[in-house]
Formats: structure tokens, sequence, C-alpha cells
């Protein structure tokens, strides 16, 4: 069976979709979906039905169903919104979508009604400050993280418990754990198998490692690694960060060097040790890693390209495979394997 891949080229206001094959990782293009209003982020649910898409032109959260055949997008509904959003996630049990909103300054949550699509306002929406770049629940959906850089944010990660009955958040205990300098926590990934968070860190060009105690649902910083050679001086910030699934390499790609950091995984710890660079097309925001972790895919903001890479699964160094136009700004890159 093929995956499928969903690229959103947000100043071409469309979607491109490509079916790949699973063992050589080549993509062939389907088609491209229009959607105005320059859609960036993507999120679909656990059942792979529906397809939610942040249009942040507009704004507007707007859900497409999801041909199980052929991948092809019918749109099914839209969320209006005062703010323009920068990441969406489903909940574990796929009853609410998660947004947050960088000059928004919040988070909220969407209820999903029976046709997997969003149509209502949020069940709530959850004031924290400028900056908020990311949101998603934890394996045992009780928890949700929001980070937010530094700079225009307060350089924090807002900690709290989540309702999956109801969809409410409330503030943990502590509320937020603030990064002892300023690094500007923006995307994280959970590890597979282990209790950690790996969070990419914007301003400080560096990935930490958190301690999750999935008890009380807090963190705690073990180590922090920068995404950098030794030596390197230029300008440069991180975007968003991925595990592949055995949870043994993680990736983080760096705007301005435009490379992808590449870390092998301690399997006692969850200490990071760095195993390279791999150039990639400028400037590297988004990218993915197929689902069972052989393949990265990397969309070049600046180039409008696509950079696919095979992960060496002994050392998981990345090896340049292809390139494949895409359209221009390309914000977001997602993989699925449909039913």
């Amino acid at each position: 069976m093929p995956y499928y891949m969903y690229v959103t080229a947000s100043e071409d206001d469309k979607i491109v979709t490509f079916e790949m094959d699973p063992e050589s990782g080549n993509l062939n293009h389907l088609r491209d979906v229009a959607i105005s209003g320059r859609p960036a982020p993507l999120a679909i649910n656990p059942d792979r039905s529906v397809l939610h898409v942040g249009r942040r032109g507009i704004p507007e959260i707007s859900s497409y169903a999801i041909d199980q055949s052929t991948a092809d997008l019918s749109f099914l509904s839209t969320a209006p919104l005062e703010t323009d959003p920068c990441y969406l996630s489903t909940d574990r049990k796929g009853k609410f979508l998660l947004s947050s909103y960088y000059e928004g300054a919040r988070a909220a949550i969407f209820p999903i009604g029976g046709d997997g699509s969003v149509h209502n306002s949020p069940a709530q929406v959850v004031r924290t400050a400028t900056g908020a770049h990311c949101i998603q629940s934890d394996p045992s959906n009780r928890f949700v993280f929001v980070p937010h850089i530094s700079g225009r944010g307060p350089n924090l990660i807002r900690q709290f418990k989540f309702d999956e009955n109801t969809g409410q958040l409330t503030p943990n205990s502590p509320p937020q754990v603030s990064p002892q300098s300023r690094v500007g926590p923006r995307h994280y990934c959970f590890h597979p198998n282990r209790d950690i968070l790996y969070f990419s860190n914007e301003q400080g060009c560096s990935v930490t490692a958190y301690n999750f105690d999935t008890t009380q649902g807090t963190l705690t910083p073990f180590q922090t690694i920068s995404t950098l050679p030794v030596g390197y001086a230029g300008p440069n910030s991180c975007a968003q960060i991925q595990i592949d699934p055995t949870g043994r390499f993680l990736y983080a790609p760096n705007r301005g060097h435009n490379t992808m950091a590449s870390y092998r995984v301690n399997q006692t710890d969850g200490k990071l040790e760095s195993i390279g660079h791999a150039e990639t097309e400028p400037v590297p925001r988004a990218f993915t890693i197929d689902p069972h972790g052989k393949f990265l895919y990397s969309a070049g903001l600046e180039s409008g390209k696509l950079a696919a890479f095979h992960i060496n699964q002994g050392s998981g160094q990345l090896e340049r495979m292809d390139t494949y136009d895409v359209g221009k700004a390309p914000m977001w890159v997602l993989i699925t394997e449909l039913v």
C-alpha cells in the first residue's frame, strides 16, 4: 500500500498531494487542491479520515474528507477564527482539535463533529502569551504543553491538564517551565517509548530534552545540545522537530545554516549525540518522517522545493535522494498511510 503526502504551498494557495512508494521513498505528484487564504498547518484525525487545514490569511480552520482510495480531498466545513493559527493537532481520541496562535497569544480547543470535521466555535480559548507556537496532548491524553518562543514571546512552556471528555485545559502545578537562558522553545516531539519530550529552541538554535513525569504531567530539563556545527556564527533559527518511530534518531532543521541537524538518541537515558548536518533546501521550516522511519522530506520555504532523504538505518545519517517542486512558501509536510 502506498503512503500519501500533503504539502501546503501557502503563497500559491494550494495543497500539493503526492503518492509515496514506502519502499523506495519516491514521490509521484497526484494533484493540487486549491485552498485560498494561505494554507499552512495541517493535522489529520487519528482514523485518517479528515485533514484539517489552518488558513493564515483569512483566517479559518477548514476540514476536508480524505478519499481512502485516492487521497483526494473534499471540503467539509470551515470554522472562522479571530486570528491566524500556527499549529494544529488532534487529541489522542480524535474528539478535539487543538490549536495555537503566535500573534493571537492563545490556545484554542475545537470540538470535532461526528463527520470528523470542525465547524463550531471553540470549546475553550486560553489566553497565554505572544509566541505560542505548538500544542499537543501527551500519549495518555491527560496533559498538554504550549511552548512560547523568546524575543517576541516570554521564553516558556505552559503546562496544562487536559480533560479528554470536555476538551478543557486547566493550568498544571507549576503552570509553566522557564528555560534558564532565552532559547525560545518552539516545537516538540514525544519519544515513542520513553517518558521524554524534545523541544526545538528557535532562538537558542538548540534542542532541549525534558524528562516527563507522566503522573503529574510536568517537565524537567536534562540536556540542551546545539543544532549548529562548531564555528558557525551566521544568522540562524530553529523550527520543527521530529523523532523517528523507533526512537533512535532525532532531527531538527536550521533556518539560515540551511541544514538538517541529526542526532543519535541514547537508548538508556535519552540523551542526544550529534551525528552531523545534511544540507537542505533553503529555508527548511517544515519537514516530516515517513511512518516507518526510512525517509525524511524537508521543504525549502525560499526555494519552493522538497528535498528527499534516505535515513541510514544504522547510523541515522541522511542521504540525499531527490528534489521535488511543490510551490511557493511550503509551510507544512504531512505523510499518512490510509486505511
